[in-house]
Order: C-alpha cells, then structure tokens, then sequence
C-alpha cells in the first residue's frame, strides 16, 4: 500500500517512521517501527517539544481522514498484540524472592543473553525509555502537548480498541493490591506489625477496597465514594509501615525487611496514580494524571535492570543505621571543653603506651619470615588483642576516630536547623579538628618516646639492638613517601579504617536484630552462676558489640593486607600512623645504637610518618562523612556550602581548630 502523501509530515526520518508503522505487516515489524517513530519525534538537543516533529504528527493524525484511520488501525494491531499487565504491576517492583534473588537475577540478565517477549509491553517501553535521558525528556514533554497526543491516541483507533488495555490495567492493580498483601503479611514483617488479627490488617482488607473501586470503573459508574474507600485503607497500610520502620530503627535493620517495606511502598504508590486516573472525568486533568503515571512506569522500567539502583535503595535503612551507630561513639571523641580536652590527651597517651608494645610483637613476628597466611593471621591478632585492650581500658587511637566524628558531624548537619546553622556546625567542626589532632599528638608522641625507651632497655638488658642494622635501614627505606608505595599504602589505610567502622556498624546492628544478647542471657545454665555470667556476657556484648566488631575486623584487614598485596602482586599493604611511628622509633634508636643510622631515609621516614598522619585521618574522614551525607540524603549544595563555611572559619581563626575549646566557642 502506498504512503500517506497527505500526511502533512515533512520527508525524513518521522515520515518514514510513520509510514513504516502504517504498512508493518505483523508484530515484529509494527512494533520496530513504532519504535523508530517515537524516536524521530523526540525533540532536539534544545530539548524544545514544540518544535519537534510531534507536533507536525498530531497535526496529521487529528483530523478526520485517511492518515488518522490508518494510524488508529495500525495503533489497534499493536494493542491487540501486546499485554501492558506486566509493565503495571512489575515493572519497577522487585520479585517475590527478596533482595538477593533479585540480585542474582539481574546480575544474571546482565551477563546472560534471554530471549525477548513480544507480547510483554515491557519490552517494547525497554526500546523506547532505555536511558535516564529519555525518560526526563518524556518527562519534561508539556501537559498541553501531551493532552492532544492522549486525544489522538485514543480516538483515532477503532471502538473497542483499547479494551485489552483497560483489561490490564484492572489486571496489574490488583497484582499490585496482591504484593501488598503478600509482603505485609510475611511471618517477618507481621512480627513487627501492629498487634490483632490478620483480618484487620489494612495489609489484607486493602484487597477488598481495591476490587470494590475497579468494579464501579469497569461498570461505568461513580467511582468517587469507592476510591474515597480505597485511599483510607491505602493510608493505613502507609501508617502501619511506617510503625515497622520505627521499629526497625530501635531493633535492627533487617535488608529482607527493609525490602519489603519499599515493595510495599512503590504498590502503594503507584495504585494511588491509577486512583486518580480511574476517578478523574475525560480532560486535561485526567491527561495529567495519565502522563504522572506513564513517566513513572517508564522510570521504572528502566531502572529494572539496574544493579545500582536494587542495591542504592535496599542498603539505604541499613547505611543509615550503622552510621547512626558510628555517630553515637563519634560523640564522645568530640571534647567540647578543657576537661574533656585533657581527658582525650590522657586517653591518647595512654594508647600510645599499649601501641609501643603492639609494634614490638609486630617487629618480632615479621622477624619470624613466616608464609604469608600465617603470618597475617598473626598480625590481625596482634592488632585485634591491642585493638580491643585499647577500648576496654577507655584508651584513644585516633586513627579510629575520624570515621566516628565524621558521622557525627553528618548527623550534627541533620538535625541542625535555625540562621546560625551554619556557625553551629562549624565551631562543632573546630572543635572535632582539635580534639583530633589532640588524640594523633598524644599517639604520636608517646609511641615514639616509648619505643625509644623499649629499644633503650633491651639494649640493656639483652646486650644488642633490637633490631639488626639492615633490618633497621630497611624499615626506614619502606617508610619513605619518595622510594616507596607509601602515599598509596597510607590512602589504602584510610579506607580500611573506614571499612571497620561499617564492620562495626553491622555487627551491632546485627546482634540487635537477632537479640542475640538477650539470646545469650537466656541460655540454660547448670548453676545460678553460670546464668550470671550468661546475663554478664549477654550485657557486655549490647554494650561493646559495635566496638568489638570494629577492632577485630581492623585488626584484622590490617594483618591481611600485606599478605593478600604479597600473594596476588598487586600494591596492597597498610601504613598505620602510630603503629608505622612505634616501627620507626624502634629502627630508628637500633641504627643509632649500632651506629648505622642514616639520616636521609630518617627524615624520609619521617615525613613518611607525616604523609600517614594526613592521609589516614582524611581519607578516612572523608569516606565517613560521604556514607553519612548518603545515608541521610543530605543534599549535596547544602554540603557543599557547609564545607564552605568551615573553610572560611579555618582561615579566619586557625587557631581554633589546633587549640582546646573554649567556653562559648
């Protein structure tokens, strides 16, 4: 059949594209040229709808005519072959399998080739909204533009055209209806629930509410009261989710949970769209509610595959729970006046102390040149023990303490609020910079005085060095920021100190989930002793488990760095500034003791040393305060003008952020 000359569209690729899609001759070739039209009538890279060729098309197909009755047969034929059910209840909802099903079988679309369902709307929405880009142009298509491709869409096809899709959309409304209750009435998710029977959960009697509304739609009638029903029961399902994530927030984020709750939420707010359609009358109002609906479906779609996405907003609750944990420690790394200044530099004295001893084993279990897995496990050990002896005894490592303070200040920005906001958040930032430099000082200093003193008396008492002479050059030369993979090493820190503070964060958040104190308080015992010492250890672990879980992952992952960079070849080792500074201190009095001591790969070990005390502390800080500005979806303009505000305080009064605080400051 010959192409429409009166048409009205101008030759080139919307003309052929429209031409294309009138003489298609089955599924396939109907649904690749609607395709390739929808393409050519996108606007430019100006973004400008109304000089697209979208309108030259509605100006073709709106009239009465030839052009307009073969458009609505072809659009009838794509209708007829395709099913729009999936694309309403699944598109943009996760399975029914949790989290990690959901991952693995979208990991698995992406590597694995599948085979494409024509009948699917999905698929062909895939072809036409497959970027970020296409969806916000859609979005951004304007209402009275829309409304007249909503006209011409649904009167150029013949009656009954638009039957099956009207069938759909009931269908996927009441799959979405069904998803709520499956996933509001999960043994999980009830446990956390309102108390009362299952009968009265608006998670089940929302079924009930939504066939009653699309049986007065699909008889025509008034829908108004039926939709009024249904939006108050949609509105106690939203207050009973909301109850659950109080809950979580006080006994643990669980991701299955966490899951459940978003499924619940997407139905729920995508069948109040469909509402608002199904009781709208014909008109620009409905068109707009029509296009609300039709931009988040695509978006949905779209996001469908993505990993980033399913992962971004599982993790969300849980990133913000742990940080939420990291920020309650922080708080007490923040002195706010002289006496908890002093505290903080007693603290830190006192682990500089314990860390002297932690870099004598250190040196003497690498003098054992044992293999590789031993020897890290014997590392994470060293450190663990230490770790863990520097928090009972209230002692400071303030390379801990960045990722702590750093929540802290992210959630000092939340909840800040009122015109000297900005000033608030800053003299809190003076403050955490000084104690910070207070407790790397204290650290800093007395590990360096303490592995002379060490070196000193085991000269004396075993009658040579600790350390051999070449033994001694080498750890200066691996030290230095200039010779060596130092800059790296000391970064690759940074982010393994933040990691354990995200350990730490999981591991509380975990116990808490699981009651496991309160599990192990309840464990039979023979003698009323051992249920003491029961209740003991079950208390202990409520209240360490976030510090225990931090040490012993840090421990840990600094032990094995070094051996997994030995084992693989790739540049993975750690640089720890006080342990590293204790390391240096100990080769550095050995060479002096055995008169081998250059003093070139000193001052380089040294400014080694300088090198991790800036890199461990900022990377570290900067990781934190990034998971803790996402965890809290704290915008990135206001960060950015907080950081600002900070930057100009440090230049106006420095002094603030070295000295300890003052009253008012």
């Amino acid at each position: 059949m010959p192409a429409i000359q009166a048409a009205g569209l101008p030759a080139g690729s919307a003309r052929d594209a429209f031409d294309a899609f009138l003489m298609a001759s089955d599924a396939a070739a109907r649904a690749g040229a609607f395709a390739s039209l929808i393409h050519a009538l996108r606007p430019g890279a100006d973004g400008n709808w109304k000089g697209s060729a979208l309108g030259e098309l509605l100006a073709a197909v709106e009239p009465p005519g030839e052009s307009r009755d073969r458009f609505g047969t072809a659009l009838a034929a794509l209708l007829a072959e395709t099913d729009a059910t999936n694309l309403v209840a699944c598109a943009g909802i996760p399975g029914h399998r949790g989290f990690f099903s959901e991952f693995g079988d979208r990991l698995a679309n992406r590597i694995l080739p599948s085979p494409a369902d024509e009948r699917d709307l999905r698929e062909l929405v895939h072809r036409l909204y497959g970027s970020d880009a296409t969806v916000r142009g859609f979005g951004g298509l304007p209402l009275d533009l829309f409304h007249r491709v909503a006209g011409a869409f649904t009167q150029s096809p013949p009656p009954g055209s638009w039957d099956g899709l009207r069938a759909a959309f009931a269908d996927g409304f009441r799959l979405l209806l069904s998803r709520v209750e499956t996933e509001g009435l999960s043994p999980k998710v009830r446990a956390r629930a309102s108390a009362g029977p299952v009968s009265a959960s608006p998670f089940h009697r929302i079924r009930a509410a939504g066939e009653a509304l699309l049986e007065a739609w699909l008889a025509g009638g008034d829908a108004a009261d039926s939709a009024a029903r249904f939006r108050k029961v949609s509105g106690e399902c939203r207050k009973e989710a909301r109850i659950i994530e109080q809950h979580l927030e006080g006994a643990g984020v669980s991701i299955d949970i966490v899951f459940s709750l978003e499924v619940i939420d997407r139905c729920l707010t995508r069948t109040a769209l469909m509402t608002e359609i199904i009781e709208t009358p014909a008109g620009p109002r409905r068109s707009r509610a029509v296009h609300r609906l039709l931009f988040r479906l695509f978006r949905s779609a779209n996001e469908d595959r993505s990993l980033r996405h399913l992962i971004g907003w599982n993790l969300q609750l849980l990133g913000r729970k742990i940080v939420d944990r990291s920020s309650e420690t922080g708080e007490h790394y923040i002195a706010r006046n002289l006496r908890e200044y002093r505290h903080i530099w007693l603290a830190a004295a006192g682990g500089g102390v314990l860390t002297v001893g932690t870099a004598v084993v250190k040196t003497v279990i690498h003098g054992w040149h044992l293999p590789p897995l031993p020897e890290g496990l014997l590392y994470g050990l060293n450190y663990a023990v230490s770790f863990l002896g520097l928090q009972h005894l209230g002692l400071i490592l303030a390379t801990k303490q960045p990722a702590m303070t750093a929540a802290r200040l992210a959630g000092i920005i939340r909840e800040s609020e009122g015109e000297d906001r900005e000033d608030r958040i800053a003299a809190t930032a003076a403050q955490l910079t000084s104690s910070q430099l207070a407790a790397a000082m204290g650290n800093v200093l007395v590990v360096a005085a303490g592995a002379w003193l060490f070196s000193w008396l085991f000269l004396a008492a075993a009658g040579r060095p600790f350390l051999a002479e070449e033994d001694a050059l080498e750890t200066l030369r691996v030290m230095s920021p200039i010779n060596s993979w130092t800059i790296w090493y000391a970064a690759l820190t940074g982010v393994v100190l933040w990691l354990a503070s995200v350990a730490g964060g999981w591991f509380d958040n975990w116990c808490v989930y699981h009651r496991l104190p309160d599990g192990i308080a309840q464990l039979s015992a023979g003698t009323g002793r051992g249920r003491a010492v029961l209740g003991r250890l079950g208390e202990a672990l409520s209240r360490h488990a976030s510090g225990w879980g931090t040490n012993i992952s840090l421990g840990f992952m600094l032990g094995m760095m070094p051996e997994v960079g030995r084992f693989t070849g790739l540049p993975a080792d750690v640089r720890h500034v006080t342990l590293n500074t204790g390391i240096v201190s100990l080769a550095a009095a050995s060479g002096a003791e055995t008169g081998a001591n250059n003093l070139t790969w000193l001052i380089r070990a040294v400014a080694g040393i300088g090198v991790m005390f800036v890199l461990n502390l900022s990377v570290s800080f900067a990781c934190s305060l990034f998971s803790a500005a996402r965890a809290y979806e704290l915008p990135a303009d206001d960060m950015w003008g907080i950081l600002k505000r900070i930057g100009r305080r440090l230049v106006r009064s420095p002094l603030e952020f070295v000295r300890w605080p003052r009253a008012g400051g």
